[in-house]
């Protein structure tokens, strides 16, 4: 790898940080990159999710704040964006990527409508809501799981999922629930890294310089994303689903 691709590397892991801090799909940042510069693509996609983790780290640090009281919550669903991670991993490295690529544009589109209407949504689940299911029922914990097989499989997109799911189910400030999906999708990231580990070719290099990038970009991302309002938050979500589900499908 050149000085020039190097420094384009690390520049993707930024950019992929910032926005995995805002809402997620930075993978459509650096995937493509890792391929421009010459991995192949289940190489660039093992080394870009190992080298994300830091990035996830340093942006759920930056909102702990968000987090506070929200223990509950993410221990009632660590376990199945865990799990599901552990399967997408499994799934990337044995299936064909096009069988799954296939439905992704689908269910962003399906995460943005949630977010899109979650005001409402929320109003109605809230009303309905079993008060002893303060954090989510079954079928939240279920979604999650499949937010983690897709987070574990690929990823990009899987911080819109999470969102939407999360903003549709539970009450709270938008600010709040993106803390929360942020540490999901850091755990499903964490969680593939380890099997990718064991099992999987990586390049550590790439690795190296994307972690570089995100860690810092994890930060900064958070930062901006604490201090925005619901409004905003919702646009942005808006506007980087679209892009995703356009590069996805061009």
């Amino acid at each position: 790898m050149s000085a020039l691709e190097a420094i384009a590397v690390v520049a993707a892991g930024f950019g992929a940080g910032t926005i995995n801090a805002l809402i997620g799909s930075g993978t459509l940042i650096t995937f493509p990159v890792l391929l421009a510069v010459g991995y192949p693509p289940v190489v660039a996609n093992v080394s870009n999710n190992i080298g994300l983790v830091p990035g996830a780290v340093s942006s759920a640090w930056a909102y702990r704040a968000e987090l506070e009281g929200s223990g509950p919550r993410l221990k009632r669903f660590s376990p199945a964006t865990a799990s599901g991670a552990v399967a997408g991993a499994i799934l990337l490295l044995t299936l064909p990527a096009s069988a799954f690529k296939a439905i992704v544009p689908v269910l962003i589109a399906v995460s943005l409508v949630l977010v899109v209407f979650q005001p409402r949504i929320t109003a109605r689940v809230m009303a309905r809501r079993d008060s002893h299911r303060p954090h989510g029922g079954p079928f939240l914990v279920a979604g999650i799981f499949a937010t983690g097989v897709y987070g574990g499989y690929f990823g990009a997109g899987q911080g819109i999922l999470l969102f939407g799911l999360l903003a549709s189910s539970l009450g709270g400030r938008l600010t709040h629930i993106n803390a929360i999906r942020a540490v999901l999708a850091g755990i499903a990231n964490l969680v593939a890294a380890i099997v990718f580990l064991f099992i999987a070719d990586v390049a550590w290099e790439a690795a190296g310089l994307v972690a570089l990038g995100a860690t810092v970009g994890g930060y900064a991302g958070a930062g901006v994303g604490r201090r925005l309002p619901d409004r905003s938050l919702r646009a942005i979500v808006v506007g980087v689903g679209v892009a995703a589900i356009a590069q996805l499908v061009l």
